[in-house]
């Protein structure tokens, strides 16, 4: 039997999740026991989705394994790489094969129970108005700051094509970034939900040229296991400056300015920092003291700072894919999540609240 020797988290004979620097196929075919043990004994939805984020989420069982692959010797890496990969193929499929399924049982059984009479209760004269969601809300505020500004508002199709969504913003079929992109691919090839505003960059520099100013909010779509911080379906706000002479202080300003009125402060505590996205170059990210915690937690990755407005000098392979003459006009473009903001402003914890539809939460607004 095959043992690759490196440092990981296995889970012990008695269910307990321990650390161990061993790691042999043996335990592969035992973690895809307990993955089917664990899935065939499910009652509900609800563990049915800590079953899935348990094995399959970004911090979870199998992404420890993956994680902990750089620690083998090179030429142990491919048998190793290819028996956590087909755990991961089996699980996903086994997943995929309950999910439609446990999601229709559990709607129909919650529609039931919603539907509800009671023929016995008594009319109330008490009214109900209805009222903006705290999402749409935010929008309003998020396009008011920037149309005084003076940036204008772009719209754009939320089922995108390949060239839109990544060829033209400089991420080729074969570029490393597009692993960054939990991609929701469509039946017609070539064809997928938006990943990111940016798609509107392309399509906003051909319909009105150059200068030009603006913002593409809406909705994103990733296939990403919820949880806390990440949904599958959430906001994003994409703002594009293009004009002769434009460099990066331009954009620190207007982050800077859109970041005070945002929150109604002119003492922000904020930071600057490099990053990259294929689109830009340079890249920064600029992120905002964690309003949670003073010292670290989930939410903020235990680094006190959360990231809320990345962007950079649009890359002039962008503006070439625009038809725009990259030696004469430069720009720069950001994207920043909505519902990330509205977190911050009232410390809301968990970005599934917007779109569960509890009233209790909505009320608030």
């Amino acid at each position: 039997m095959q043992i690759f020797l490196l440092h990981c988290t296995f889970v012990d004979d008695d269910g307990l999740i321990r650390e161990g620097a061993r790691v042999s196929l043996e335990l592969i075919d035992k973690i895809k026991h307990d993955f089917e043990q664990q899935l065939g004994s499910a009652k509900s939805y609800e563990e049915f989705v800590a079953i899935k984020n348990s094995f399959l989420a970004k911090k979870g069982i199998i992404a420890g394994l993956l994680e902990q692959m750089r620690a083998l010797p090179a030429q142990e890496r491919p048998e190793f790489g290819k028996a956590v990969n087909l755990l991961k193929d089996f699980c996903q499929q086994q997943i995929d094969q309950q999910e439609n399924q446990l999601t229709i049982q559990f709607f129909t059984q919650k529609n039931r129970q919603e539907r509800s009479l009671d023929i016995t209760a008594r009319p109330t004269s008490e009214k109900f108005a209805g009222n903006l969601h705290v999402s749409s809300k935010f929008l309003r505020r998020i396009e008011e700051i920037f149309i005084s500004m003076g940036f204008r508002i772009f719209d754009g199709p939320e089922v995108e094509t390949d060239f839109y969504n990544f060829g033209a913003l400089n991420i080729p079929q074969d570029h490393p970034a597009r692993d960054m992109y939990d991609t929701l691919w469509l039946d017609k090839p070539g064809h997928l939900l938006r990943t990111h505003t940016s798609t509107i960059q392309i399509r906003a520099i051909k319909e009105f040229g150059v200068p030009l100013a603006g913002i593409a909010p809406g909705r994103v779509f990733r296939h990403e296991a919820t949880d806390a911080t990440h949904e599958i379906v959430f906001s994003q706000c994409e703002g594009l400056l293009i004009d002769k002479n434009i460099s990066l202080s331009h954009l620190i300003g207007v982050a800077k300015v859109f970041l005070a009125e945002f929150f109604a402060t002119k003492n922000l505590d904020i930071r600057i920092r490099p990053g990259f996205f294929p689109f830009v170059e340079p890249g920064l990210e600029i992120d905002v003291r964690c309003v949670f915690c003073k010292h670290g937690c989930s939410i903020c990755k235990q680094t006190t700072w959360i990231e809320v407005f990345p962007g950079g000098m649009v890359h002039p392979n962008v503006l070439k894919a625009a038809g725009v003459d990259a030696s004469e006009y430069s720009g720069f473009a950001f994207g920043f999540g909505m519902d990330r903001l509205a977190m911050l402003m009232h410390a809301i914890d968990d970005v599934r609240l917007f779109r569960s539809g509890d009233v209790r939460f909505l009320k608030q607004f």
